[in-house]
């Protein structure tokens, strides 16, 4: 080193950080043996705030601006440390670059399902993802609790730890929520909501806040979704008949795709549901092979008679039969039927004047 740049060195000191990561969030100015010059010229720019740590304790903090290192605006490096002039360093400390702008698009996910009971489902198992973002708030307490000594920190070094913490406060809440799954897309708002104020108190502690809170996604294994997928096919289709039609309707289509393949087997596969399938319907259109039975028949009617200005009855036609022959019931003899109107001789009315030609008339008096 010549003696210039030895003076240069002395006198002349520039501390600034410009970030071309996107992932920084802490990062330490090198300076040979940490020696800082008075009168050394400081850069803070919007979004940063530097971090002064003298012998292992945090000195001052100075947020955006420019700033000439002086007694005047180092009140507490100055009670550490005497300002000496000259060419010697006045003190040696380290100087910490904290990130306070929003760090978006950090990635959380569940890594294992959680349990849960759902109204309609019983017990299912769900998984879950989305994002989120964060900013230092506090850089003395995040350099104090989560940075240290570390030279570069990055948002690698602390999204998982945050991850923990979401994923911890997500599974008690959707456990505890009660809402069922299918209803679950339509409340992720609030649940983000829910989540984000459940973990504020514990990031606060480290100088942390989420701004925002993001669920993307809850799903179930792939084995429910299978199976409610086919429930949702049935409720389409209509009837259990119409799926089966439906579902051997697909499966020849898959066969006729792929006539060559094993040696005609698709072809054969699907000529022989197409003719199950005729069978089908035609039994279905048969109405003597289980197709649409045949309507009741209608139901017997019944008959009150007139006698000696006294109403009998109901009789059915078979008893005004029996009555026929034991000569109790007669041509002339007034019925009425509910929906008829008003009495009738029971020669009158063609349903009962067939019981009379059943029967033999009395015989012809003797010649």
């Amino acid at each position: 080193m010549s003696f210039l740049d030895f003076l240069r060195g002395e006198f002349i000191d520039v501390i600034h950080w410009v970030d071309d990561t996107r992932d920084t969030i802490v990062w330490r100015f090198e300076r040979h043996g940490h020696a800082i010059k008075y009168g050394a010229k400081l850069t803070v720019r919007e979004g940063q705030v530097a971090v002064f740590v003298h012998e292992g304790q945090l000195a001052d903090v100075f947020g955006p601006g420019l700033y000439e290192l002086e007694t005047n605006n180092m009140p507490v490096m100055t009670t550490l440390q005497h300002w000496d002039h000259g060419f010697r360093s006045p003190f040696v400390s380290e100087i910490y670059f904290v990130n306070t702008r929003r760090f978006t698009d950090m990635k959380w996910g569940t890594r294992n399902p959680i349990t849960c009971r759902d109204p309609e489902f019983g017990m299912v198992r769900l998984r879950a993802y989305g994002t989120y973002t964060m900013r230092v708030t506090d850089p003395a307490r995040f350099m104090t609790e989560i940075v240290g000594t570390d030279g570069e920190f990055t948002t690698d070094e602390i999204e998982f730890q945050i991850r923990n913490h979401i994923v911890s406060n997500f599974s008690q809440i959707v456990a505890s929520s009660g809402i069922p799954v299918l209803d679950m897309a339509a409340n992720t708002l609030e649940l983000g909501k829910l989540v984000a104020e459940r973990i504020a108190p514990r990031l606060a502690e480290y100088g942390l806040e989420i701004p925002s809170f993001y669920i993307e996604n809850i799903s179930l294994p792939a084995a429910v979704e299978k199976a409610l997928d086919q429930r949702t096919k049935m409720g389409i289709v209509g009837d259990l008949s119409r799926y089966q039609q439906f579902s051997t309707a697909e499966a020849m289509t898959a066969a006729a795709s792929n006539p060559g393949g094993d040696g005609g087997m698709g072809a054969g596969l699907g000529m022989g549901m197409g003719m199950a399938m005729a069978n089908r319907m035609a039994e279905q259109m048969s109405p003597e092979q289980g197709g649409t039975p045949p309507p009741p028949p209608p139901p017997d009617r019944v008959w009150h008679i007139a006698v000696n200005g006294e109403t009998r009855g109901p009789f059915s036609r078979a008893e005004l039969g029996q009555m026929v022959s034991r000569g109790e019931f007669t041509r002339q003899t007034h019925v009425w039927t509910p929906g008829q109107d008003g009495w009738k001789h029971a020669n009158d009315v063609p349903e009962l004047a067939q019981l009379f030609t059943v029967h033999p008339p009395p015989p012809p008096p003797a010649s």
